[in-house]
């Protein structure tokens, strides 16, 4: 268990990198995009559900949004938090605990954020991922910690 608990929070902080390496692909994506000649406004972003977007950089936008933010990285951190009670790690509930609840927060910042159009939502939805990451980097470390043994005293002595 205490092996799933570690992979589980390494996992989280690793779709936290791909997810924010994911934005930046999007964006770069619009930019260059805008660049052709294209103009974002407000008809094409309402018009993405019958004519979606074919800038290169579009599947970025989809994977950070939809599957792994909505999805992936939310049902990893509440695996994770239901199989810290019984990985037997020091802290280990207390440290899926975090990550989750920083996972919840991260949602509804996210989805505030487009709701209300608010920037400073967007900048604390940024922000709060460095809390994911360390978090769930943490709570990997304190699972490792306790699966490497001390030595014996025959390899001490050695």
């Amino acid at each position: 268990m205490r092996q799933t608990y570690r992979i589980l929070a390494g996992t989280i902080a690793v779709l936290v990198v791909v997810q924010a390496a994911m934005i930046a692909y999007a964006i770069g994506g619009v930019f260059t995009w805008i660049d052709a000649g294209n103009t974002l406004d407000k008809s094409v972003i309402e018009g993405w559900d019958e004519n979606p977007p074919t800038f290169e950089g579009s599947l970025g936008s989809f994977l950070h949004f939809f599957i792994i933010g909505t999805v992936v990285i939310p049902l990893t951190g509440l695996i994770l938090l239901i199989i810290s009670f019984f990985a037997k790690v020091p802290r280990g509930p207390m440290l899926a605990g975090i990550v989750f609840i920083a996972i919840v927060v991260q949602y509804l910042l996210g989805t505030f954020a487009a709701a209300t159009g608010t920037p400073l939502l967007s900048l604390l939805h940024g922000l709060n991922a460095f809390i994911i990451f360390s978090a769930a980097v943490m709570a990997s470390r304190a699972a490792k910690s306790v699966t490497e043994s001390p030595p014996t005293p025959s390899e001490q002595a050695a």
